[in-house]
């Protein structure tokens, strides 16, 4: 452990030769099976991409309302584009945040024969007011991808899979970046930036704007705070890693305390999962991991899928119910 509240992780130990690359993966288990919830440092991500991303970010909140809205998700069937304040829900209750959604860049599915998830397949919107925002993002986007997979290569080997476990049952990514403004609150008491909640994918790769807090995670019944730490992200699992575990490795609740007004918090969440095909089979853990595995956490009002696309469209649907209404209401209907 840290001094902090979470582990500190060094992913370039894997690349430091077999004795650090064991002890890397020994430390990932442990912190996955404990606590749910890591930093990582050592991730290759420069400082002047983080500068890039910052900045960015920082334009795109400022842009003029009319620009924004703009890119408003109710113009996307999936679910893409900019979230006014108050626009997203968890758990039903109003988070106090501005965003934008960008997912893989792909063409609508035309097919009346395709799973009800197939409507998450589209393209993003992109603002014309700002056309660096879509290069930045894609860069981000890359270089994540390949730190979320160097990572799975070690959870796999260190629960006893073979090395290339997750990239043969993954399936082309379906991953989701969030670029998320925090306004302050003017509240007596700390509000809602988000209600707390468990990612229902696999991985998380969180970069949070420095010197701010806000992000609390959920250990032994109490929250502690989780604030950025210079050069790291924080990572945690989804419900769906917790599935393929059998409960040995742990999602965790997190939520995010509004700042206190004039201040505000940028933060970027990128959401590596499977292809919406794809599912995440059972790993035959090694015994002595077996043993320890919890079984998987079950909330009948909100179940855990094999099938990501379903937990995906679930949360989606959850979420924007704007949207869901606009879009998709023949699904809500089925599923009411």
């Amino acid at each position: 452990m840290s001094d902090l509240n979470l582990p500190i992780l060094d992913l370039s130990q894997l690349d430091a030769g077999a004795e650090a690359a064991a002890a890397f993966r020994d430390a990932l288990r442990a912190a996955t099976h404990d606590v749910g919830f890591f930093y990582l440092t050592g991730t290759g991500v420069t400082p002047e991409l983080e500068a890039r991303l910052h900045r960015t970010a920082r334009e795109f909140f400022e842009l003029p309302e009319a620009d924004k809205l703009a890119i408003e998700n109710l113009h996307s069937p999936q679910f893409r584009g900019y979230t006014r304040v108050g626009g997203e829900r968890t758990q039903g209750e109003i988070d106090w945040r501005e965003q934008i959604d960008i997912g893989p860049e792909r063409p609508t599915i035309d097919d009346p024969d395709a799973p009800d998830f197939a409507r998450l397949i589209g393209p993003n919107l992109w603002p014309e007011a700002q056309p660096e925002l879509r290069a930045v993002a894609t860069e981000w986007q890359e270089h994540l991808a390949g730190v979320a997979r160097k990572l799975l290569r070690a959870w796999a080997l260190t629960l006893g899979a073979p090395e290339t476990y997750f990239d043969e049952h993954f399936g082309e990514p379906s991953t989701l970046l969030k670029i998320v403004r925090y306004p302050g609150s003017r509240e007596p008491e700390p509000g809602q930036g988000v209600g707390a909640h468990k990612d229902s994918g696999v991985l998380t790769l969180l970069w949070v704007e420095p010197g701010k807090g806000g992000l609390q995670v959920q250990r032994d019944g109490v929250w502690v705070d989780a604030p950025s730490v210079p050069g790291a992200f924080v990572v945690n699992i989804g419900e769906m890693l917790e599935y393929a575990t059998g409960g040995y490795l742990i999602a965790t609740n997190h939520r995010v305390v509004s700042p206190r007004f004039p201040d505000d918090r940028i933060s970027v969440p990128y959401f590596f999962n499977p292809a919406l095909d794809s599912k995440l089979p059972l790993i035959d853990l090694p015994a002595e991991l077996a043993a320890q595995a919890r079984g998987v956490t079950q909330d009948p009002a909100n179940p855990i899928h094999a099938l990501y696309g379903e937990n995906a469209l679930k949360s989606r649907l959850r979420a924007h119910p704007d949207v869901a209404e606009r879009w998709h209401a023949d699904l809500l209907a089925a599923r009411a």
